[in-house]
């Protein structure tokens, strides 16, 4: 489904991964090798799975409750809401959605940064347990995210969420389930949404951009591993007509009525060129968009490398819009 050209040629055309962060990489590929082939799954299950969220709250003000709904054919998932400790009344609200390529990550994966989004802005995060291809291949990961939303909306008030300012977030594949949420929601008149917050987010099973094709056995999350995770989650339909634009939100025709957005990604990544094109038809169809496009960062430097000078300003800013889509 996927070409590649002359590795000269796409080297030459390839941006410098950031000084800070090129320091990182060593360490991070034996965690995360750049390519991942199907045979990896089973070991990204244990090299990516989160720390106890009880050592992630440890010294914060935060409450955690855990909370079984029915997800896709009624099958029951779990969802965890995290609470500001001191809140006083219902808060804004994020339905967060994992990364991990459809494949591997849990509900507390890469959760670290959005924890600090309950202490320092007082939002509660619902993050949801969907789950994985390729034994729960599409719709079932985006069905279960939409139960949890749904589930969220019509809890709003039991769980000190409002429900006029609920956004749904996620990282990666769980931004590609995000920007797919926010469809649905129009689509089906479903919870009403104050925003999308979709980082370096994984749209489009096709391969079509530049970038898609740039990037083998660089930084993390590459052509390779991209196409993995793709079929594990569409099989033979992977890249045929046969995909909904909630499982492949690039493949959406209409973007008018969606929530306002923001989109960031670096420009050593994959979904550096599908990200841009995203964002340039949620400006066409009148979407108040937010884009950030890092120089020299690859795929996830936040989570990775998150102290370097980079991902801070990425983190920061990211923060800075929510707070601010939420605000009164």
């Amino acid at each position: 489904m996927w070409s590649t050209r002359g590795e000269g040629e796409a080297a030459a055309r390839r941006p410098r991964i950031d000084a800070e962060l090129r320091a990182g990489l060593a360490v991070i590929g034996g965690v995360f090798p750049p390519t991942i082939t199907p045979d990896l799954i089973g070991f990204m299950r244990q090299s990516y799975a989160s720390p106890p969220i009880e050592d992630m709250l440890r010294g914060r003000a935060i409450d955690l409750a855990v909370h079984e709904l029915p997800g896709h054919g009624g099958d029951t998932i779990e969802v965890s809401v995290l609470s500001p400790r001191h809140a006083s009344g219902p808060r804004p609200g994020v339905v967060v959605a994992h990364s991990g390529g459809f494949m591997f990550g849990d509900r507390f994966s890469g959760l670290d940064l959005a924890i600090d989004w309950v202490d320092q802005l007082g939002l509660v995060l619902v993050t949801v347990e969907y789950r994985l291809a390729p034994e729960h291949p599409d719709p079932v990961p985006f069905e279960d995210c939409y139960a949890a939303l749904e589930w969220t909306a019509a809890r709003a008030e039991s769980i000190g969420v409002r429900r006029d300012r609920l956004v749904v977030a996620g990282a990666s594949a769980g931004a590609g389930i995000a920007a797919g949420l926010a469809l649905a929601a129009r689509d089906r008149e479903g919870p009403g949404l104050a925003g999308q917050l979709l980082d370096y987010p994984m749209l489009d099973d096709r391969g079509l951009t530049e970038s898609t094709r740039l990037f083998d056995g660089i930084g993390v999350w590459d052509r390779v591993s991209n196409e993995t995770g793709w079929a594990a989650l569409l099989g033979d339909r992977c890249g045929t007509d046969g995909v909904s634009a909630y499982a492949a939100p690039a493949r959406a025709t209409d973007l008018r009525g969606l929530p306002p957005a923001f989109l960031d990604v670096g420009t050593v990544e994959i979904f550096r060129d599908e990200t841009v094109e995203y964002a340039g038809r949620l400006w066409s169809a009148g979407i108040d968009t937010e884009l950030h496009v890092w120089p020299g960062g690859f795929h996830a430097f936040d989570i990775f490398a998150k102290h370097a000078a980079l991902s801070r300003g990425m983190i920061a800013t990211r923060k800075a819009w929510l707070e601010r889509i939420v605000s009164d």
